[in-house]
């Protein structure tokens, strides 16, 4: 089947990419909101390594559906840091209740009993039991004419990675969760 984009609109095209660009890890982003002293932890599946050098990854963030910009985004702009959690299955409930859009003065941290940690002073607090986590600062905003996403390119300054072997984060697949499963050996190149 061919399918022209220029004759779908936004919902049709969202329903085609988010279904068959897969899987999208998702960026299970904290954000301190320093002058309220606000914790925001938000989700995002639009996330996806983008360069080693230097170390980046971009993630789109979208807006609230009055259309102000979400917390995440608000956050990220004034303040330039953020701190991008991985999510373990054991965290699934709590992630996916932490995408509901609440009031700029209530963190998803107490809504929802969303422990955190401290691991570097300067940035965000990471998801507690988080496996991986990377403390981002802010490098680039990208401008998609005519959209309100809003696509962060952010530098990996630091990271934490459990010891775990067992790798198996949770990823998107349209409106689903999913894990990747069974692994697969690369043929060797000859």
């Amino acid at each position: 089947m061919k399918i022209d984009f220029e004759e779908l609109d936004s919902k049709e095209i969202y329903k085609i990419m988010s279904h068959n660009i897969i899987p999208r890890p998702i960026a299970w982003i904290v954000t301190h909101d320093e002058e309220e002293d606000i914790l925001n932890v938000a989700p995002f599946s639009y996330f996806a390594p983008l360069s080693s050098n230097p170390p980046c990854v971009v993630v789109s963030i979208g807006h609230k559906a009055d259309g102000i910009p979400k917390d995440t985004l608000v956050n990220i702009r004034k303040y330039h840091k953020c701190t991008i959690c991985l999510v373990e299955e054991e965290q699934l409930e709590k992630m996916h209740y932490s995408s509901k859009s609440l009031p700029r003065d209530i963190s998803e941290c107490e809504e929802y009993d969303i422990k955190t940690e401290k691991k570097f002073d300067s940035y965000p607090a990471m998801v507690k039991d988080t496996a991986r986590a990377f403390f981002c600062e802010f490098m680039q905003e990208i401008d998609l004419d005519g959209s309100s996403t809003r696509p962060m390119i952010l530098k990996i300054k630091h990271a934490y990675i459990d010891k775990k072997d067992d790798q198996d984060p949770i990823c998107r697949i349209g409106k689903s969760y999913a894990k990747i499963g069974k692994k697969l050996e690369a043929p060797e190149i000859k």
